[in-house]
């Protein structure tokens, strides 16, 4: 029979330890009765001092994996996604970073507590770092893939700054990933099967488990494949509608003749066409499209060639079809091109692991114990893309053959040779000891982790796409000539040629310009940590406990780009030099836990928690931080804490040493300066940028914009300064007497200074022509213009680098409530977790506007989670519901839906409704060993929002934000044999 302080310290766990987001399940109760037989001290998320209850000073989320099974989660990232401190935000989730640079590359999955991104969440493993894992320049994150989550118990998320404790990058809070122990032996098949095809998940899990009288040991290894997910396979990824409404609520959209529906609006292929020839086709920006499915010739359509009148007037081969002059041509242009089904949503991700543990009792004083896990993870994708005549822009007609007229083309094609294949292995090892010491405990960890990351992706050689576009221009041929660097043959491009344009090159073309390029990344992380943990002294009010540690940590990266990234020949896509660095960070803390008053009216107890911290960083110098608690206990059941503290990040590798990673942004994206007199005319620019517009040269009326603005991204070595934060939460706690409810109300405030970032190349550029000392501006120096060569004065390259700015804000409250209780007819549990966010404003220099992101699309303003599970005997039945409020951009269009359309007045779609998803699913355990857990996830179906095309981050029509599920609804089981 448990003892009434044990029992008091299971029922704190609900209180407390939650006051969490899913305590711990019945089933772990039960388990823990009938294991404890006296009251041990433990140490818990958020503090070194082990302590004889469950009661925390800090706000901590408990989440157990049993609770994600009955929710159909399979993965790490999807389970701390459901942490209303990390839904309130978009995340890095591997289908994120197929179609966008993302940090840590293809497939990779991060967690960014309070949306202040992963650099500033501290992940742990069994209280101990885990190194970060990844691919390309940007490594800083923990990648969630690493570690299988058939090998976690469950996840302890503080909520709460900690770098006094736990070091530099503790700055919005901790995750502690806690492992399975324990002598169990099973066997696990988990599947996950959408009701449509893609997406599919399979896992098969072994894990051995044994005690004895000296210690304890567990192997688990664990296979997972996760299908692809292609556009084609959801009808909400389809063809992206312009989604434009009229003032009556009615399509505004072109209407595309061969369906009779809105046009479909994706990437473009074809013959762009300038020029007076070109004008005997009314309207403005006509492309040239050829009648694939022979449409327009049936029907009759007007070609060049049947309105040519005048000398000089266009005319072409048979089968090309002018499109995209007016809103009525708009809906002519076929882009509903086969390589859009193929392109990846979500990826094919396979990942082996094999983790261990164990420890070993030396002595009656001292135990050691040592932790193993190597992961190997390959991540597939497919997309498509375009490549045109950038390099020597628009070429007359009649350079093609059977084209003639005053008039320029500039050839745009697709192509699928866009794909990547990128392989993560990381291994990591953790051995040390830990024991007593008289009335002190202690625990010296060594840690190593080392990730070697391997990424391919399809490219098309710069040299080769260069050489043939200058024969074209030129009016020239192939003659034997050999690249650069690709070592190839020249080859003529059929730059008009129907098939070449739709993705079709021959054998011969695609040997000449496509390629592959390889590269490579290291990141090793070493740790070396001790501590100690003990009571100093008793006082009236109790004992006065502490703990004082050291911590000396080595990071070093080394990503070395494929040959073509590093010399620039690979076409159209960003590229990078070698980026390689190390540092050294030492520090020694302190941490102090004082009783000031018990057994008093209105004060059960008060106690003080203090910490504190010296850091000396090799690459940028030393802080201290600091951090005060207060836990007052009014009576048994109501409690208040309070907690402030200080943080300080110094800048990761990537943003100290990252070697010239380039891209790309549209002059109109980038160019204040374009059609400046219009502009500031109409009032869009102020007369400060249009008067530094004029002192640069741009003409008033210049609008053509150029081809784009290359951007350099580099890091910041031997400027950049730390990051430095304060973190306050206050928040009251309650639990009833019969230990039933348990409630809490947590207010959070997190103000970061001289936040690291990497300025865009609009901000450099605006800021630049904002400025009132315009002569003297120093982000003035950071690009260059082109000399107006061909009428071109557009941006031409802008150097970005890693910088600290102003500020961030992050402020909101966190509600938690937990029910529990038995009943003759079985027990139910309920319990809540909702997050409103107040704000969370970003200000990029001191007299910049602040703007708070709190309410704009991927960031809600109100996130929760609510269960229900009946249990009685061997079975269990679990409701889960998970809900995301409405979100909007229309801030940024003047608050408003209106724009314009070919000069028609329409209406945006640029807001997502309340979304709700549930999850049913029933549990069984028999007497031969078996559980068995299944269950429908988004039991209705729900799809994500639609959004209008522009200005958003969506595909197809459909909001492509870490809230909201694109898999759809799918059958889960788990199957797991004890044996």
């Amino acid at each position: 029979m448990l003892n009434n302080k044990v029992s008091k310290a299971v029922r704190l766990a609900i209180a407390f330890g939650a006051v969490s987001t899913a305590a711990f399940s019945a089933s772990t109760f039960a388990a823990e009765e009938e294991k404890a037989e006296k009251v041990e001290r433990i140490q818990v998320t958020g503090s070194r001092i082990r302590t004889d209850s469950f009661a925390s000073e800090v706000p901590i989320d408990i989440i157990s994996v049993e609770d994600a099974e009955n929710e159909g989660i399979k993965t790490l990232g999807d389970l701390l996604r459901t942490s209303t401190a990390a839904a309130g935000s978009n995340q890095i989730t591997s289908a994120l970073s197929v179609g966008y640079v993302t940090a840590g590359g293809k497939g990779t999955e991060t967690v960014s507590l309070r949306g202040l991104g992963a650099s500033r969440t501290l992940i742990l493993l069994n209280g101990r770092r885990a190194g970060p894992a990844g691919t390309r320049g940007e490594v800083s994150g923990f990648d969630l893939n690493t570690i299988p989550l058939s090998t976690v118990e469950r996840v302890e998320i503080l909520k709460d700054g900690a770098s006094s404790l736990y070091g530099s990058d503790a700055v919005a809070g901790v995750i502690n990933i806690i492992t399975k122990k324990g002598d169990s032996k099973t066997v696990t098949v988990d599947i996950s099967q959408p009701f449509e095809s893609g997406g599919e998940e399979q896992r098969v899990n072994f894990s051995y488990g044994e005690e004895f009288s000296k210690g304890s040991f567990r192997v688990t290894a664990d296979y997972k494949i996760t299908k692809e997910l292609k556009r084609g396979d959801r009808d909400f990824l389809a063809c992206s509608e312009r989604l434009l409404l009229n003032a009556d609520g009615t399509s505004a959209d072109p209407i595309d003749p061969r369906t009779g529906k809105a046009h479909c609006n994706e990437t473009g292929y074809g013959l762009w066409v300038y020029g007076a020839g070109a004008s005997n086709i009314v309207g403005s920006g006509p492309q040239l499209a050829y009648d694939y499915d022979g449409f327009f010739a049936e029907n009759n359509y007007d070609s060049y060639n049947t309105t040519a009148s005048q000398p000089g007037d266009l005319t072409t081969p048979d089968g090309w079809y002018p499109v995209s002059y007016d809103k009525e041509s708009d809906g002519w242009w076929n882009m509903d091109h086969p390589f859009r089904d193929e392109e990846t949503m979500n990826p094919e991700n396979k990942v082996w692991s094999v983790y261990a543990l164990g420890d070993y009792q030396i002595t009656d004083d001292i135990t050691a114990y040592a932790e193993f896990i190597h992961s190997s993870r390959n991540t597939t994708t497919q997309g498509y893309r375009q490549f045109w005549t950038a390099d020597v822009g628009v070429i007359p007609a009649g350079q093609f053959d059977g084209f003639d007229g005053d008039a320029f083309f500039l050839p745009v094609a697709l192509s699928d040779h866009y794909s990547s294949d990128t392989t993560v292995d990381y291994t990591r090892v953790v051995v040390g000891a830990s024991g007593s010491l008289g009335f002190w405990d202690w625990d010296v960890s060594y840690q190593n982790s080392y990730n070697d990351g391997e990424y391919k992706n399809d490219i098309f050689y710069r040299d080769s796409l260069v050489m043939a576009q200058e024969n074209t221009a030129n009016g020239t041929s192939c003659n034997g000539e050999v690249t650069e660097f690709s070592q190839k043959t020249c080859v003529d491009l059929p730059w008009t040629d129907p098939q070449f344009l739709y993705g079709n090159p021959s054998d011969e073309v695609r040997d000449f310009i496509f390629g592959e390029d390889v590269g490579n990344t290291i990141y090793k992380q070493q740790t070396f940590e001790a501590y100690m943990t003990g009571d100093v002294m008793e006082v009236p009010a109790g004992t006065i406990a502490t703990a004082f540690g050291i911590s000396i940590q080595k990071d070093e990266i080394d990503d070395t780009p494929g040959e073509n990234t590093i010399n620039g020949n690979s076409w159209g896509l960003s590229g990078a030099g070698k980026t390689a660095g190390s540092q050294i960070s030492r520090a020694v803390y302190a941490e102090f836990k004082v009783p000031l008053l018990s057994d008093m009216d209105y004060v059960d107890s008060l106690d003080l928690t203090a910490s504190a911290r010296w850091t000396d960083v090799s690459t940028y110098g030393n802080d201290t931080t600091f951090k005060l608690g207060l836990n007052w206990v009014i009576y048994d059941g109501l409690s208040v804490r309070a907690n402030r503290g200080s943080s300080f990040r110094s800048p990761a590798l990537f943003e100290l040493f990252l070697a010239d990673q380039s891209g790309f942004n549209g002059q109109l994206s980038i160019d204040p300066c374009l059609d400046w007199a219009s502009e500031q005319a109409a009032g869009n620019i102020t007369d400060t940028v249009a008067s530094n517009c004029q002192a640069d040269g741009v003409p008033a009326d210049y609008t053509a914009g150029g081809s784009s603005a290359i951007i350099y991204t580099s890091g910041g070595a031997g400027r950049l300064k730390a990051e430095t934060a304060i973190n306050e939460n206050i928040g009251i706690v309650w639990r009833s007497p019969e230990d039933t409810f348990a409630a809490s109300i947590d207010y959070y405030d997190i103000v970061i200074s001289d936040e690291v970032t990497s300025l865009s190349g609009s901000q450099i550029t605006g800021r630049c022509y904002d400025s009132k000392d315009f002569a003297n501006e120093p982000l003035c120096d950071l690009f260059t213009r082109r000399n107006g060569d061909n009428n071109d004065y557009g941006i031409d390259e802008v150097r970005s680098g890693y910088v600290n700015v102003a500020s961030q804000i992050a402020r909101g409250v966190d509600y938690n409530f937990t029910y529990q209780d038995d009943f003759d007819f079985g027990s139910l549990r309920m319990r809540l977790e909702h997050t409103m966010q107040i704000e969370r404003k970003y200000k990029l220099f001191e007299d910049s506007e602040e703007n708070n992101y709190v309410g704009e699309l991927g960031e809600p303003k109100h996130t929760g989670n609510v269960s229900l599970t009946y249990s009685k005997d061997d079975y269990s039945l679990t409701w889960t519901t998970r809900y995301v409020d409405s979100t909007n951009d229309y801030e940024y269009y003047n608050d408003s839906k209106e724009t314009t359309y070919r000069g028609e007045t329409v209406y945006t779609t640029r807001d997502t409704k309340w979304v709700t998803y549930h999850a049913l699913s029933g549990t069984v355990n028999t007497d031969m060993g078996l559980k068995v857990t299944a269950g429908i996830a988004n039991l209705f179906d729900k799809e994500p929002p639609i959004l209008s095309a522009s200005g958003t981050l969506n595909v197809g029509n459909a909001a492509l934000y870490s809230q909201y599920d694109r898999i759809g609804r799918r059958f889960f089981a788990n199957v797991t044999y004890n044996f």
